[in-house]
Order: structure tokens, then sequence, then C-alpha cells
């Protein structure tokens, strides 16, 4: 997966609070095994009429949203079924981090196995943020994960945590598969040995 390093991009502000799985991607989405295409369809009944137009009141479908990288959300973001394809669709749609007060724990674990960055802040800090996000294109927000920092439009930064693992697997952009490539060389170094020592296994 692509690496994570600093990303300073436009924010799409979502006050909503239990965003779910199904309304980041509904569940007649989910047939594919592929997690590219599912941009089109992320946060598809709020951002489409039933007759497919768009809804010009969804923050997405706005001029000064329409680029956004980051969303800044309400509380419990993530929620409902385990679905993995609702990071999928957000990051084939181009979203690379998530701020908010908290996430569904399956959907948290889920952002980092593919290259999304999910910021847990407080209430405060969400709320300046937000109000960052509202003015769009003016107002970019600056991700380091290096520093674990979000910096705002008037230049504050607030602090996150993060496990050091998991920083490490974004940074170096590494998925499950890419952290075992890691060990190859002792993988094959172990087999060599194996097939030496118990040639009849």
């Amino acid at each position: 997966m692509d690496k994570f390093t600093t990303l300073t991009g436009i924010a799409a502000p979502m006050p909503l609070v239990n965003i779910d799985t199904d309304m980041i991607i509904p569940k007649q989405f989910l047939k594919t095994i592929h997690r590219s295409g599912l941009g089109k369809n992320l946060f598809d009944e709020m951002r489409y009429h039933p007759d497919g137009s768009e809804n010009p009141d969804f923050v997405l479908n706005k001029p000064a949203w329409r680029e956004s990288q980051i969303i800044v959300a309400g509380d419990n973001f993530g929620c409902g079924s385990s679905r993995e394809h609702a990071p999928w669709a957000l990051l084939d749609y181009g979203i690379r981090a998530v701020i908010s007060t908290s996430f569904a724990d399956i959907f948290y674990n889920n952002c980092f196995k593919n290259g999304i960055l999910p910021i847990m802040l407080p209430a405060e800090a969400v709320e300046a943020l937000m109000k960052d996000a509202e003015n769009g294109a003016n107002a970019r927000l600056t991700v380091d994960l290096e520093s674990q920092t979000v910096t705002g439009a008037d230049g504050t930064a607030y602090h996150f945590d993060i496990d050091p693992h998991r920083k490490h697997c974004l940074l170096n952009g590494l998925d499950d598969i890419g952290l075992t490539m890691e060990k190859a060389r002792a993988i094959a170094a172990y087999e060599t040995r194996i097939a030496q020592a118990q040639p009849w296994v």
C-alpha cells in the first residue's frame, strides 16, 4: 500500500454522529472483492438522489470539497458492520485520513490495513478542525504522521496518539503481506534449513 508521511489537503466537514459502514458504502456494493472502483459509490445514499442524480446539498458534491482527502467527522465514525469495503471506498475516492473523537474498533483497525490514518482527538480539537473544514479549499489541514500532529489553518497543531507498530506500517507502506515480506530472507533461510534437516517433509 502507499506510504503515509505528510498530507496537506482539503478536509470535508461531516459533523454527523454514528456514521456507519452502511452509510459509507451501502450493502448492494459489497459483491466485489476488488478494492478499486468503490469510490464512485462512497456515501452513495447521501451523495445521490434515487434517480442517480447528484444531491447538491451533500458536502462531497459541493465544489469546495470535491477534492477532499480528509474527513472531519462526528463521534463514533465507522460503526455498524465490519465490512472492509468501507475503507476501500474511502481510499478509492481519495480519502487518506479521517479525524474524529472516536471510531468503531473494527473500522479503526481496517483503516490501518488499507493505508488510511484514523485520528482520534479531543472534542474541542475536532470542533476547531471542523470549523476549518467548513472553509473548504481556503483552509487546508496538514497531517504529519512522523510528528503525530494535525495543523489547522491558523497554525495550531494538535497532537494525536498512535500505536508505534501501526505508525511504522503506515510510514513504510506495509500491509500484512508487506510485513511478512520484510522477513523474506529469514523465511527462506528457515525453509532451507528444514529442507536439509528434514528432506522428507
